[in-house]
């Protein structure tokens, strides 16, 4: 039985079932970049699968057992059932299949690797990272579930540091890993970091225990581990620090604005999609020393903290700190993070944030610099999301004037009595004057225009679909306006 590391020296033709996604794409990217053959399928066509071809990935559009003629391995993500004829084929045909996670693990094992774990925001900390590193001119590779609009993709190879650079020789990877379904000990890097910690996907961590026991194997099953970056602000990463036990020869570098982390942040003054705080590091003798300012080009506290880690796991790898001065200040972040556009006297943001303390985060750094009414627009995620968090969600909307809920997207999952989308409005309703369930996602824009007047701040929280109506609400008050 050979290892996905073995199987990435021995080369041959790689499969990707559904390269369309977001995470898959990224390894494929990689994977051709080091000069194997790499081919794939998703269904349907994309703006995704079209980036592929240009890029010379073959992507057919469907899933049909031909189109694994020629490969040697394939590479799927949870998200593909066991029903799909390309999986049942390539079984049938005793192909050698991958987990997504095994393919990254494989590509971090081999690299100087930054790995980024957390309930919210690792895919922000980890562009931040990325864009630290290569502020240093370390030129690092990653693979990142968003794409990062300063690098205009989501995966990349690295180059290795040059000789009269720190760590040279060494080829930089910066990975978002996903916690999501018990994958993330198929990582081991060099730096792992932990941005935040809550119960999310909780149709795999019902309870506490479960997640907890998977991210202390993380980091204290990994041998490759130098180094631990953990924000000491969060209550759920209070936890794990409370009982991790790190490898022999590695550290722990803590971050956070309040107590005496390694790396605090002092200061916070946030402003119209912009922010600025202070850093200062904690000596051996628990000491601080100041490091300087930093502004940051992205809104609200979480984002200070996002950033924050970025900065202590950069600094922690002896970035220069002008270098990472500049890239704060110049990063834009992630496509559909917070993503701001204004559509004649209405700003519109697209976020694709589902869980309730995020939502709550987005809301209050929109609250804190909209001019007019606040509009959430929701597409709800998962029946198990809503009946364990229904009291977050009822919390999580607290910022916003009035609240727009469409049709539930169910992942699949069976439904649970008593947890529909009409208790989550009703729960909604305690703290949001105005709640208004509307099914269809096709008649979201008439009721926006109908209802919402300049200036106003509407956000939509929720994924590609209902980004697509977002889109089509823009262009209908930009044409009005004409």
């Amino acid at each position: 039985m050979h290892t996905a590391s073995e199987l990435l020296a021995q080369g041959g033709t790689w499969h990707l079932i559904g390269a369309g996604g977001i995470g898959v794409s990224g390894i494929a990217r990689l994977l051709a970049a080091r000069g194997l053959r790499v081919q794939g399928s998703d269904v349907r066509e994309s703006q995704i699968t079209r980036a592929l071809r240009a890029e010379g990935i073959a992507v057919a559009i469907g899933h049909r057992p031909d189109n694994l003629d020629g490969a040697d391995i394939v590479v799927l993500s949870t998200a593909i059932p066991k029903t799909n004829p390309e999986l049942a084929a390539a079984e049938a045909r005793g192909l050698k299949v991958l987990h997504r996670s095994e393919a990254l693990g494989a590509l971090v094992g081999e690299t100087r690797s930054v790995g980024i774990i957390g309930t919210h925001g690792k895919g922000t900390v980890s562009g931040a990272i990325a864009w630290m590193l290569d502020a240093a001119g370390w030129q690092p590779g990653f693979v990142i579930g968003g794409l990062v609009q300063d690098f205009a993709t989501n995966a990349r190879p690295g180059v290795p540091v040059a000789a009269d650079q720190p760590h040279a020789g060494q080829n930089w990877l910066v990975a978002e890993v996903d916690e999501s379904d018990g994958t993330l000990v198929n990582s081991q890097p060099v730096v792992a970091v932990l941005n935040n910690l809550e119960l999310d996907h909780l149709h795999y961590y019902p309870e506490w225990p479960k997640l907890e026991a998977a991210v202390l194997q993380y980091f204290e099953a990994n041998p490759r581990l130098q180094v631990a970056v953990v924000n000491s602000d969060d209550p759920g990463c209070a936890r794990i620090l409370a009982k991790l036990r790190m490898p022999a020869g590695s550290r722990l570098v803590t971050f956070g604005f309040d107590g005496e982390p390694t790396v605090r942040g002092r200061n916070l003054h946030n402003r119209r999609m912009t922010g600025r705080f202070d850093v200062e590091v904690r000596g051996d003798d628990g000491l601080y020393t100041a490091l300087g300012a930093i502004e940051i080009g992205l809104p609200g506290k979480y984002n200070a903290s996002n950033l924050l880690g970025a900065v202590a796991t950069a600094w922690s790898q002896g970035a220069p700190w002008p270098a990472i001065v500049q890239a704060a200040r110049t990063y834009r972040g992630l496509e559909n993070r917070f993503t701001l556009v204004e559509a004649a006297g209405v700003e519109v943001v697209k976020d694709y944030i589902s869980h309730p303390t995020g939502i709550k985060r987005v809301l209050e750094a929109a609250r804190a610099q909209a001019e007019g009414e606040v509009v959430a627009v929701f597409k709800p995620y998962r029946f198990t999301m809503i009946h364990y968090l229904m009291d977050d969600y009822r919390k999580a909307f607290a910022d916003a004037d009035r609240a727009l809920v469409t049709e539930l997207y169910t992942a699949g999952e069976v439904p649970i009595p008593g947890t529909d989308v009409h208790v989550l409005c009703d729960k909604i309703r305690e703290v949001t004057r105005e709640v208004v369930y509307v099914h269809g996602l096709a008649d979201i824009p008439a009721w926006l225009h109908a209802h919402v007047s300049a200036p106003a701040t509407v956000l939509f929280f929720g994924g590609d679909d209902l980004f697509a109506v977002a889109d089509r609400y823009i262009a209908d008050r930009r044409a009005h306006a004409a």
